[in-house]
């Protein structure tokens, strides 16, 4: 699927007023969130890596994620070789106690590389960043990539509204841009979960021989660019 597809999916105008009062007010956030960091001479992924003498590829900033533990929303932010123009990006996830009892993960022959228990998680999508701190592209991820369990992608899009961090640590405006985003760009986010599936489904009908969530050849399922601006154009066009 193309960005312009996703886009269309996303698109914002179908939406009832309170969901764009919201994405509205969540534009703002991150328009304030901008604004205080510009002032402390920072941006959102100078907040995470701080402190960091070496920032080193792979590894999870900050050091052991950041976690919610009354929404048990999760975030990190990492970097690696073989994305154009891409710093880093944001990786984000709910564990298990974060979600309702009737959400499971989806019946598979192996699941002997999933997390079980409280820690079984999913993931959302992540979040890539510019070598400036903005996001420019949201994207999602075949279940090898994050180390998740598997949700079917009805169940996730029904958590989105749970993912929200709200403590300070490690800091306190980019706790609240992270949470923001995921109200402002709902829309592509349930996008990109649900065509994660449909792309997963395809890819096992031609590869039958292997295991399609553990395949190195299927990384990325689905990637859409963003841009805070334009999503915050739309939803005053739709308010109007």
């Amino acid at each position: 699927m193309t960005t312009t597809q996703l886009e269309q999916l996303a698109d914002v105008h179908h939406l009832p007023q309170e969901a764009l009062l919201a994405m509205r007010e969540a534009g703002r956030e991150i328009n304030e969130c901008y604004r205080v960091l510009k002032k402390g001479g920072s941006n959102v992924v100078r907040e995470i890596i701080a402190g960091t003498e070496t920032f080193y590829e792979w590894n999870h900033y900050p050091d052991g994620d950041v976690y919610d533990q009354e929404t048990h929303a999760q975030y990190y932010y990492h970097a690696h070789r073989g994305t154009e123009n891409e710093h880093g990006h944001f990786h984000t996830f709910l564990r298990k106690k974060g979600m309702p009892s009737s959400c499971k993960p989806v019946d598979h022959p192996d699941k002997s590389e999933w997390p079980k228990g409280d820690d079984a998680l999913t993931h959302f999508v992540a979040i890539s960043m510019d070598s400036y701190g903005f996001p420019f592209r949201l994207f999602s991820t075949n279940r090898w990539v994050t180390g998740e369990s598997w949700y079917r992608s009805e169940d996730v899009c029904q958590l989105i509204d749970r993912f929200v961090i709200d403590h300070a640590y490690p800091s306190w405006p980019a706790n609240r841009w992270i949470s923001a985003m995921f109200v402002l760009f709902r829309p592509e986010i349930e996008a990109l979960v649900t065509e994660r599936d449909a792309v997963v489904e395809a890819w096992k009908h031609n590869h039958e021989d292997g295991d399609v969530l553990e395949d190195r050849d299927l990384e990325i399922t689905a990637a859409t660019a963003i841009s805070v601006e334009d999503a915050i154009t739309r939803v005053e066009k739709a308010l109007a």
